[in-house]
C-alpha cells in the first residue's frame, strides 16, 4: 500500500486499483493529486487481469481486515467484483459508500481473434455495477453499451430474472470523462512550420484499432504520389498485426518514426510534428490518443462511431467509406488547427474542469 496524501483533510478516501497502469494509473495519480482530502491508494501492477478480476476482491478484503483502518468512502475500479469484496471485508465497508469509475466494460471490451466471449467477468461488471454506491462511466458510449450488454445477458438467463437492473444502474450512473494532463503536450512549442504534411498513428498495435484500414488508405495515397509523411507511435505487444511490417516496408521513404515513445515530453514532440491524427477504431471506450493529438494542433479524423460524436464535431468524423477522400483534401490542405481551436476543442477534459466534478462525485 502506498501513502499519497499526509495532511489532514476533511474525508479519508481509500482508491483500491488491482490494475495500476496506463489509463487507470494515469486517473488516479492525476486525481490523488487534486483532492482536499487524505488519500490512501491501495494497488497491484498492471498484469494478469484476469487474476486481478477473480481474485483481487478477497485480497484486498484480507488487507483490510489486518490494517485496523476505516475510510469515509472507498474508490474501485472495475477489476475488483465490488460485491464479494463488500461481503468479505470488515463490516464497516458496508456502512460508507463505495463507488465504482468505469474505464471499461466487458460486455463491450474485444476479444482475442478466435477467442470466445467469458460471460462471466460481463457478470462481475454487473453485479459490481449493483453493489456499489455511485458508478461513473469515462463515455456516455460506454454506459449505454454496458446496459445494452445487461439487456442482452438477461435475455438468455432462463428463469433468473433480475428487477430492473438496468433502471436502477441508471439511477445511480454518472458520465464523466477521464481527465487528462496536457502540461507535457502544452510546454512542447508547434514544431511543424513549413514542409510536408505528417499523417499520425497514435494508438494500440492492435487488431481492434483496424490498423489494416488505416495503412491501406496511405498505401493507396502514397502510389498517387501525393506530399505527406507518417509518424506511427501507440504501445506494441507480443502479437503485432503484419500490417505494421508491411507498411515499414512499403512506407519507408515516408516513415518519420515508426515505434513506441515512452518519454510524455517526446511524445508529445511527436503530436507537435504532426499535421492530421487519424483513427480508424473499431473499438474506443474513450479516445485519449485522439483528444491528446487534437491538443497538440493535429486535425482529428476518426470514425463516425464509438465514443468520436460525444468528442468532436461533426467536421471531424467521417463514415468509412469517406475515409480515403477525406484524409486526401486533408494531406492537400496540410493545415494544423490554431492554437485557440486546439485548446477549446480538448480544455472540456481537462484536470481544470473535470477535477472539481470528480470531487463531488467522489464525496457527495
Amino acid at each position: 500500500m502506498t501513502k499519497r496524501k499526509e495532511e489532514k483533510k476533511k474525508l479519508r478516501v481509500l482508491m483500491i486499483e488491482p490494475y495500476y497502469g496506463g489509463s487507470h494509473k494515469s486517473f488516479l495519480d492525476g486525481l490523488i493529486g487534486r483532492l482536499p482530502h487524505e488519500v490512501d491508494l491501495m494497488e497491484l501492477p498492471a498484469r494478469k487481469w484476469m487474476w486481478r478480476m477473480r481474485l483481487s476482491a478477497p485480497y484486498f478484503a484480507d488487507l483490510l481486515h489486518s490494517l485496523g483502518r476505516e475510510y469515509d468512502v472507498i474508490l474501485c475500479s472495475t477489476f475488483i467484483d465490488v460485491a464479494s469484496f463488500r461481503g468479505l471485508s470488515p463490516e464497516w465497508v458496508r456502512r460508507v459508500p463505495v463507488l465504482t469509475y468505469f474505464h471499461e466494460n466487458q460486455f463491450e471490451y474485444p476479444v482475442q481473434v478466435g477467442d470466445e466471449r467469458d460471460l462471466h467477468f460481463a457478470l462481475t461488471n454487473l453485479t459490481t455495477a449493483l453493489a456499489s454506491d455511485r458508478i461513473a462511466f469515462n463515455s456516455k458510449y460506454n454506459l449505454e453499451t454496458f446496459l445494452k450488454g445487461v439487456e442482452d445477458i438477461l435475455k438468455v438467463s432462463y428463469d433468473l430474472k433480475l428487477n430492473d437492473p438496468c433502471g436502477a444502474i441508471r439511477s445511480r450512473a454518472s458520465v464523466i470523462h477521464p481527465a487528462i494532463d496536457f502540461s507535457s503536450i502544452d510546454e512542447v512549442k508547434p514544431q511543424h512550420e513549413g514542409g510536408s504534411p505528417v499523417v499520425l498513428w497514435n494508438h494500440r498495435w492492435e487488431h481492434d484499432k483496424d490498423p489494416d484500414t488505416f495503412f491501406k488508405a496511405l498505401f493507396k495515397l502514397d502510389a498517387e504520389g501525393l506530399d505527406f509523411g507518417v509518424v506511427v507511435l501507440g504501445e506494441s505487444f507480443t502479437e503485432i498485426p503484419p500490417i505494421f511490417n508491411e507498411a515499414k516496408a512499403r512506407l519507408s521513404g515516408r516513415i518519420l518514426h515508426m515505434g513506441y515513445v515512452k518519454d510524455r515530453r517526446d511524445y508529445a514532440s511527436w503530436l507537435r510534428r504532426s499535421t492530421i491524427a487519424v483513427s480508424t477504431a473499431q473499438h474506443e471506450f474513450f479516445g485519449i490518443a485522439a483528444v491528446e493529438a487534437a491538443r497538440a494542433g493535429c486535425v482529428p479524423l476518426v470514425p463516425r462511431r464509438l465514443s468520436y460524436p460525444e468528442l468532436f464535431d461533426e467536421k471531424f468524423l467521417y463514415d468509412d467509406r469517406e475515409l480515403l477522400t477525406r484524409l486526401r483534401n486533408l494531406i492537400i490542405l496540410g493545415k494544423r488547427l490554431s492554437d485557440d481551436e486546439a485548446r477549446e476543442m480538448t480544455e472540456p477534459y481537462s484536470w481544470s474542469v473535470l477535477a472539481k466534478k470528480f470531487e463531488r462525485w467522489l464525496c457527495g
